[in-house]
């Protein structure tokens, strides 16, 4: 443990689109089925008619507007499948219609490639819209598949009929027009396809039309496409985001998704259980980081030594990989370059060199110092992998090369704390004052970002490069957007005095945040949460470190003063006894 001295509105529906409640229902042609489609658009179904029943002549009882909603969402997805008599059925019985017999027609014309009666059609629709200006955008949509449509079937003249005679007129869009004639030179269907980014003649093509042209549309008139699917991946996907131990990659699919149960996660599922402790130190282990591949794990000590320990990929065990040996101060910080190639180590307060190692051979590339008045406590490297940046409490700011050599400096500042931001030129630097500010190494400005009450002891910025994370002296856990500039959350449970405790983003998506503290225990919290999901207990000492596996979430490590490194996972197989001695906890993450 190191001390540290510093201190719109919505629109009406339509009357004439609600469920007729025992009204009979009316066709616009023949071949309408009771609940609004055409048979043609029924995959070649014949129109069935279902024999009168009781229930026909019978009063029905009059459905809420929340009811007759359910039955067309119903309705479409059976008609999706393919059920079109079940759809005609429900539709009779309910009293309610699909959707409206004009936007039935059109569907059919549209999907039947009959443009002239499809732009008839919107004529009627037009009527029913609350934005009649759209029917201008719906008919260039028409009128562009139209002319795309004779392209690939070798009607240049009729497409170029289409683009002077219908398309131009409309007067809109003329750069999209500029875009279309341009389709006029290609030699080949292929080639039309490809510059047009477009289907091709047929359903697909017809199908995602539909889907552009339907937004114009009120839904009592036409059902957004796949409206019940939208609604259902919804509802999982807030579940999920809404899951206290959530820590996987979120499938945006339903098939491997239960529908009858609620999402949830189990704490068993989460790193919270010793899978390891690592005892190959022999004194204060002061930091740990996981390689940015996950494949290896370094951990700093006050014994002076770096120890590289390699991850099994199958096992997620770790053992010994290799010991750098030399750092007469004990090692405080590390870091991995962008490519895991080299290591940089730093030592505590009173320590004027750093080692960059090269982790493949293990051998000492550079061991760097410029005076020996400086204190190089911490490094940040540059995405570029060639160059890093390092500074200490005593006023040195520097940025190198790999071999060591100054190729710049900032007088003056006292460093806490370093990062690199994704965009090669600006570091961040935690200092004395309590704020951290960005430099940038090329125009040689600087300006203030965060301003905290009280001495910042670290930082870690988010891979994003939007939130940063704090441990503040006395104060806990703080969470800033760097963005706006604005402090988003304190977390709570942590004890944080005046040592130097490393926190860290960890999980899938980095939707976790996890802190040693100095009651001995790792604390976990859901990123939108003040309040710890997990408190893990096991170490003797004050944690250090935390660093949490940026290739696996369900692997964690931390460092203590007791001279361990833990490694953390989900529980092990348990038998029925010990699984009734784990509970989650109830808690629901906050909406927003």
């Amino acid at each position: 443990m190191q001390a540290n001295g510093t201190g719109g509105q919505e629109p009406e529906p339509e009357p004439q689109l609600s469920c007729r409640n025992g009204e009979s229902s009316s066709s616009a042609a023949g071949a309408v089925h009771s609940n609004g489609l055409l048979s043609s658009a029924n995959n070649g179904l014949p129109s069935t008619e279902s024999p009168a029943s009781d229930t026909n002549t019978k009063k029905k009882k009059r459905l809420s507007q929340s009811d007759e909603d359910v039955i067309r969402l119903i309705g479409q997805h059976l008609h999706g499948l393919g059920l079109n008599q079940t759809v005609d059925l429900l539709m009779q019985e309910s009293g309610c219609r699909l959707e409206h017999p004009a936007a039935t027609k059109f569907r059919n014309h549209v999907m039947e490639g009959e443009w002239e009666k499809a732009e008839s059609d919107l004529n009627e629709l037009k009527a029913l819209m609350h934005s009649p200006s759209a029917v201008v955008r719906m008919k260039f949509l028409l009128l562009q598949q139209k002319y795309l449509e004779y392209l690939e079937d070798g009607k240049v003249l009729e497409a170029l009929q289409v683009l002077r005679a219908e398309l131009t007129p409309l007067k809109y869009n003329t750069e999209r027009i500029h875009v279309l004639s341009g389709y006029l030179m290609c030699s080949h269907p292929d080639d039309l396809r490809a510059k047009a980014e477009w289907e091709g003649k047929g359903t697909a093509s017809r199908s995602k039309l539909l889907d552009k042209l339907q937004t114009y549309l009120p839904p009592s008139v036409m059902l957004p496409p796949r409206r019940l699917q939208t609604l259902l991946r919804q509802a999982v996907e807030l579940q999920r985001d809404r899951c206290l131990y959530h820590n996987t990659k979120l499938d945006s699919g339903l098939d491997n998704v239960s529908l009858l149960i609620d999402h949830v996660c189990s704490r068993k599922q989460f790193p919270c259980y010793t899978q390891q402790i690592l005892t190959e130190h022999c004194n204060e282990v002061w930091f740990c980081k996981f390689s940015n591949d996950g494949t290896k794990l370094a951990s700093g000590s006050k014994d002076t030594t770096v120890i590289i320990w390699q991850v099994d990929p199958d096992t997620h065990q770790l053992k010994q990989l290799k010991t750098l040996e030399g750092h007469a101060y004990g090692v405080s910080y590390l870091a991995w370059s962008p490519d895991d190639t080299y290591l940089i180590a730093c030592g505590p307060d009173d320590c004027s060199e750093l080692w960059l190692w090269n982790v493949q051979t293990g051998e000492l590339r550079t061991k760097m110092s410029q005076s020996h008045e400086d204190s190089l406590t911490s490094v940040a490297w540059n995405p570029d992998g060639k160059r890093f940046v390092t500074g200490g409490q005593r006023g040195q700011f520097y940025q190198c090369d790999l071999d060591g050599n100054l190729l710049d400096s900032w007088e003056g500042v006292r460093v806490q704390c370093l990062w690199c931001l994704s965009d090669g030129r600006t570091v961040l630097a935690s200092d004395t004052h309590q704020r951290i500010r960005g430099y940038n190494f090329e125009d040689l400005t600087d300006r203030n970002i965060v301003q905290e009450d009280h001495p910042i002891m670290s930082f870690t910025v988010s891979k994003n490069g939007r939130l940063a994370l704090l441990n503040v002296a006395t104060q806990g856990v703080h969470l800033w957007d760097l963005q706006d500039r604005v402090l988003v959350r304190k977390y709570q449970g942590v004890t944080q005095g005046f040592y130097t405790i490393h926190s860290c983003f960890g999980g899938y998506n980095e939707d976790f945040i996890a802190s040693g503290s100095e009651d001995h225990k790792v604390y976990i919290w859901h990123k939108r949460s003040e309040l710890p999901i997990a408190e893990l207990t096991g170490h003797t000492r004050t944690v250090n470190c935390v660093s949490w596996n940026p290739a696996l979430p369900g692997l964690m490590a931390s460092a203590s003063d007791d001279g361990t490194v833990r490694v953390w996972g989900p529980a092990p197989f348990l038998d029925s006894q010990e699984t009734e001695g784990l509970t989650d906890r109830p808690t629901e993450l906050p909406s927003c």
